[in-house]
């Protein structure tokens, strides 16, 4: 069985391979730019993984070292994870497996101590390299301290100048463990942020009821980037009279107040659309005025909607709708036809100007067609114009006419990679594909 090259099998001495370490030397300033650019290089990302990369590279390049790792440990002091620079072939590094977790390096976690080794062939306990791997001379490793407890090893072998390592490459890689811990300490933070603050959100969108005979599923997608409580909801319901009233929004900003601010306005739209009814146009202008309530009205982009059916048995169905500055709906036939319904009577957001006209417009629905509803971070990316977001929404959509809702959500969703500039919501509805059984 092939050892890891980074694990030595027992603590050494200064005699059998480990350097003397005299008084360490304060840094020069070329020596303190260098750290600081490493510091600054671990610390521009917030992402745990991209953080334990610019680890090691930044280690590497401090030190000027050839090569690298980091071994992260789970609670028990095995190494779960090894991230390496140096060594290219992703065939070596899986052959290599994970260090085990004991002898010296093991010891040096314990005791929280650096390790130097003037030569690792020399040493006694040294486990060697398996078959093809790159012989290392020189070892340096300090451990990676995570609020208190040891996250990791932190390891660079081999000068590039071929020199030994010493004490100014130990204070050097010490001071940079040091705020790379800060950094993982500070992605952990942002992660658990992110993960409340999307469980929040999800938590203020609703379960979405059974609408049959329509169908509908939806999706919300948090920003990939930023942990930000975002103003996109999606509501859907059956109201009173029959028909299903539908709305997609996004309430303007991305703070600690838009998601609460999105949760009154869906409130308050579900009270008006179920008390008062009447055309989409009607019920917007309602809100409108609802709005004036607040001394700062909040605002927010919409589309609301109603779907119903024609009083005779097996009807058609249409959609009636209102617009306040939002993306315009996308209608897919069942034949893969698509079409943006966008008229030229565009209203504003709500919430700007209580006395501005609203408008209601209507469209049949062709059996067996969906109707998409979404918010702008579906199609808005920063490296492109939004009509080349929307149309690539449009051709997507139209070869999944005839797949399921779900499916159809999900791959809208994961068109882009999942990586969103902005949250999302979408919302999808069918109409039967054909009337009911005579």
């Amino acid at each position: 069985m092939a050892h890891n090259p980074w694990q030595q099998r027992g603590r050494g001495q200064a005699g059998d391979g480990v350097a003397a370490r005299p008084p360490q030397r304060a840094l020069d300033r070329h020596q303190l730019r260098h750290l600081l650019d490493g510091v600054v290089a671990v610390s521009a990302n917030l992402n745990t993984r991209t953080v334990l990369h610019r680890i090691v590279e930044a280690a590497t390049d401090l030190i000027a070292a050839r090569y690298g790792a980091l071994g992260v440990l789970d609670e028990n002091g095995r190494v779960i994870d090894l991230i390496t620079v140096g060594i290219d072939d992703p065939h070596l590094c899986a052959a290599m497996g994970m260090p085990q977790g004991h002898g010296l390096l093991h010891t040096m976690v314990d005791d929280r101590e650096s390790l130097r080794v003037a030569d690792v062939a020399a040493h006694p306990r040294s486990a060697g390299f398996p078959p093809g791997h790159p012989v290392m001379r020189t070892l340096l490793g300090v451990p990676l301290i995570v609020r208190g407890a040891v996250y990791g090893d932190l390891y660079v072998a081999d000068k590039t100048d071929g020199t030994p390592f010493d004490d100014d490459d130990e204070g050097l890689l010490t001071a940079l463990a040091s705020a790379a811990g800060v950094s993982l300490e500070n992605a952990r933070l942002y992660q658990q942020l992110k993960h409340a603050a999307e469980h929040f959100q999800r938590r203020m969108l609703p379960v979405l009821p059974d609408l049959a005979p329509l169908e509908a599923a939806a999706r919300y997608e948090p920003a990939s980037e930023l942990p930000r409580l975002g103003g996109d909801w999606y509501d859907a319901m059956v109201l009173p009279d029959g028909a299903t009233y539908v709305v997609v929004g996004d309430v303007t900003g991305h703070n600690v107040e838009a998601a609460p601010l999105m949760g009154q306005i869906r409130n308050m739209l579900r009270a008006i659309a179920l008390d008062r009814g009447g055309p989409p146009g009607l019920v917007v202008s309602r809100l409108d005025r609802a709005l004036t309530m607040f001394t700062d009205p909040p605002t927010a982009t919409l589309v609301l909607g109603r779907i119903e059916r024609g009083p005779e048995e097996g009807g058609p169905y249409t959609f009636g709708w209102s617009n306040a500055g939002h993306l315009p709906p996308l209608l897919v036939g069942a034949d893969g036809s698509t079409r943006y319904l966008a008229p030229a009577r565009h209203g504003i957001p709500v919430g700007i100007e209580a006395s501005v006209p609203r408008f209601s417009h209507e469209q049949p629905l062709p059996p067996g067609s969906t109707l998409l509803l979404f918010t702008d971070g579906l199609v808005e990316r920063r490296d492109q114009d939004i009509d080349t977001g929307l149309a690539d929404l449009a051709e997507q959509a139209a070869g999944l006419a005839t797949a399921s809702l779900e499916v159809l959500c999900d791959a809208l969703i994961s068109r882009s990679r999942q990586m969103f500039d902005d949250d999302v919501a979408l919302l999808a509805l069918r109409t039967p594909s054909h009337g009911p059984a005579r």
